[in-house]
């Protein structure tokens, strides 16, 4: 294994669906908050003496029938957690700043608590160097939440937010939503084989849903993903987005020169943002004048053109944000989920129970109202995303000068939180092996722990605070949905080898999906 290829030189433990891009250490002081001393900063031990592996031992540890070779995210954080203990420094290289790796809850929790009016998360460089410096006609005015920080960010939250993290906002989509799960469904009957076992190639499916749906959330359209006969415009999205995630690992994980020279990849990837962009803002268009053709009474319009009545701008770069962070990470949330479920066929039985409560018939619509209770769904996605999360953790920039197991941490460092792998330690979850949904309830057997009993600061699916995920709530939607469709429908289960993933932005299965779902009686 290249050694500049491994997890170790990566931006470590991207934040939530879609980390932001680099900004300045004037911005990091220019924050409206009082600053205060951390009291143990005068006698805690100074930066340089944090635990540093070097590289040379690195390469041999990445090497052939090293300790950390081959290995998915989780696994490689756990055994560098029983090497360097709860901090280690790894230093920046190729320009890059040093980031500080964290396993303690203590440590999360005073980081989040510390991050100060405007959090900074860095992030992907090519996104923000494409938005500035190559499309500044489109995105001079803002960024979006992605690439901006200080009060440019605060301006666009502070526009989207009564948008977008309003329930009432999320109802207007059930019906919508559920239609393309139903849809869906039709289609997953008609793809199993003899075995009743889906194909290989399902997590290619579990995207097409995710992005149909997304199409819905994000432009008020339906793209037609789902047909065996796809348009042409169809393709061209599924490619694009796909190729967005394979150049931004390219160009900002993978050791690359192309801040120097113009690399066929950076070239690339300017092409492939330009072709969405423009996709993108034709939708908007054509959804613009339906819109004034067909306006919506003020009760029922959508995210879209809520938005586009406050600024176009905005509008058209929370769609481009939405569809590019939506796919992989709804359909790699959903893949841990079912994963759980077809293992674990008492806690699928116990699910399709409660979900008959709601839908007597497989068919029976979803609906805002019959949505509203259901408990043990809803513990059944915390704790797949408790054992299989998307990403791997949550990043910030240190809000002020911080003291960490004994250590100075200057104001502005980059701070990596590795949660998944606190979320499956039994150290901090007891049975933590154990897929049991009884945890998240307030009513559960006495042999079943609460997950109350854990840091809340360990499980963060969505991150924290003023910078936490804006999508959440559309996501958990999603979530809900599609499991609650799944399962009403059919007994999933599970006959290959445990489910790994892949060392990528986010966690990609590499097993074959390969689910056998047999049909249910009633």
């Amino acid at each position: 294994m290249n050694v500049l290829k491994s997890p170790l030189w990566q931006h470590w433990l991207r934040s939530s669906v879609l980390p932001c891009g680099t900004t300045s250490n004037r911005l990091l002081s220019a924050q409206a908050a009082v600053e205060h001393v951390d009291p143990e900063w005068s006698t805690a031990k100074p930066y340089e003496s944090i635990p540093t592996p070097s590289f040379m031992k690195m390469a041999r540890m990445f090497g052939k029938n090293g300790r950390y070779a081959n290995l998915d995210l989780v696994e490689l954080h756990s055994r560098m957690w029983e090497d360097y203990g709860d901090i280690v420094r790894f230093k920046g290289m190729f320009g890059r700043r040093d980031i500080i790796m964290t396993y303690s809850p203590s440590d999360i929790e005073k980081v989040f608590r510390n991050e100060g009016q405007w959090p900074i998360r860095r992030g992907f460089d090519s996104f923000t160097y494409y938005r500035t410096h190559v499309r500044p006609d489109i995105f001079s005015e803002t960024g979006g939440l992605v690439t901006e920080h200080g009060e440019k960010w605060q301006k666009v939250r502070t526009i989207v937010n009564p948008v977008m993290m309003q329930p009432k906002t999320i109802k207007l989509y059930v019906d919508q939503v559920d239609e393309i799960a139903r849809e869906f469904m039709t289609l997953v009957a008609g793809m199993r084989d003899e075995k009743n076992e889906l194909p290989k190639d399902f997590d290619q499916w579990l995207n097409r849903w995710a992005l149909e749906t997304m199409g819905v959330l994000a432009l008020d359209t339906r793209f037609g993903v789902l047909k065996d006969e796809q348009t042409e415009e169809a393709k061209k999205i599924l490619g694009l987005v796909r190729n967005i995630f394979e150049l931004t690992y390219k160009l900002d994980v993978e050791m690359s020169l192309w801040k120097y020279i113009s690399t066929p990849s950076y070239r690339k990837m300017m092409s492939v943002f330009d072709d969405l962009t423009a996709l993108i803002m034709a939708k908007i268009d054509e959804a613009k004048q339906r819109l004034e053709k067909q306006p919506s009474n003020s009760a029922n319009q959508s995210v879209l053109e809520k938005l586009l009545k406050i600024n176009k701008h905005v509008a058209v770069i929370m769609s481009l944000d939405m569809l590019i962070a939506g796919i992989d990470t709804t359909s790699s949330g959903s893949t841990g989920v079912l994963y759980c479920l077809a293992k674990n066929p008492e806690k699928q039985a116990k699910l399709r129970e409660e979900l008959r409560t709601i839908l007597p018939k497989k068919d029976s619509p979803l609906t805002a109202e019959n949505m509203h209770n259901l408990p043990y769904l809803r513990a059944c996605i915390k704790e797949g995303l408790r054992m299989y999360q998307p990403v791997a953790g949550n990043m910030r920039a240190a809000g002020r000068d911080l003291v960490l197991q004994g250590y100075q941490i200057p104001k502005g460092t980059d701070i990596a939180m590795g949660s998944a792998v606190l979320q499956r330690s039994e150290k901090y979850f007891r049975r933590a092996s154990e897929y049991l949904p009884e945890r998240w309830l307030s009513e559960r057997p006495a042999d079943v722990p609460s997950a109350k009993d854990s840091n809340p600061f360990i499980f963060l699916p969505f991150g924290f605070g003023a910078r936490s995920c804006i999508g959440r709530r559309l996501a958990m939607m999603e979530l809900e949905m599609i499991t609650a469709r799944l399962v009403r429908q059919f007994e999933l289960r599970w006959n290959y080898d445990k489910l790994h993933f892949k060392q990528a932005l986010i966690n990609i299965p590499a097993n074959p999906l390969q689910f056998e779902l047999r049909d249910v009686d009633h």
